[in-house]
């Protein structure tokens, strides 16, 4: 809960700022089960597929998500979002860390994230904070990492259902029975 406030406590002009935050963490924290249910299809080699050249295995996508949830995350109301200390272009490049490893990296990350989010006041949505000297507001900073980090988490599962081709578990609706999915949905209380 933001700030530890109960939203129903909360006066009406903050209310809906509680219930941003709230939101927030639901959605993020959904994408991140995703991306766990995605891993728990997967073995050690499959984090290091590249599905072409250019592009990305799934370890450089964990690695870079953790780069970028510490960097902007730590000491997210007071200091600049992009800290020296990050290796950002370290995180483009294949190293052999394996399953657990990578699994360990995630976690960090997303632990990151989320503390500090569930740690915010409505007051804090006020702010004004940094990233790369930019100032942003902290609704625009989550509202920026609320469409990078799903981006990548897609990436993620769309190179997973490549790797795991039919063998793969959906993790949403699967092809072809919407209407079942729905109807059971309408039976639900």
């Amino acid at each position: 809960m933001p700030g530890k406030e109960n939203i129903s406590n909360i006066s009406s002009p903050f209310r809906g700022a509680a219930v941003f935050l709230d939101s927030v963490i639901k959605r993020l924290t959904y994408y991140k089960e995703l991306g766990d249910k995605t891993f728990g299809q997967l073995a050690d080699a499959d984090f290091h597929f590249v599905p072409a050249e250019e592009c990305n295995s799934i370890s450089i996508i964990i690695r870079h998500m953790h780069g970028n949830m510490l960097s902007r995350w730590t000491d997210f109301l007071t200091s600049d979002g992009e800290k020296e200390w990050r290796k950002r272009d370290a995180e483009f490049e294949e190293q052999n860390f394996n399953k657990e490893q990578l699994i360990a990296l995630w976690e960090e990350g997303w632990k990151c994230c989320l503390d500090v989010l569930q740690s915010l006041s409505v007051a804090d949505l006020e702010k004004t904070i940094y990233i790369r000297s930019e100032p942003l507001s902290v609704v625009d900073a989550i509202n920026r990492q609320l469409a990078h980090y799903p981006y990548h988490v897609g990436q993620i599962i769309y190179a997973a259902r490549i790797i795991k081709n039919r063998s793969w578990q959906n993790l949403s609706v699967p092809k072809g029975r919407s209407a079942e999915f729905n109807n059971e949905l309408k039976r639900q209380p």
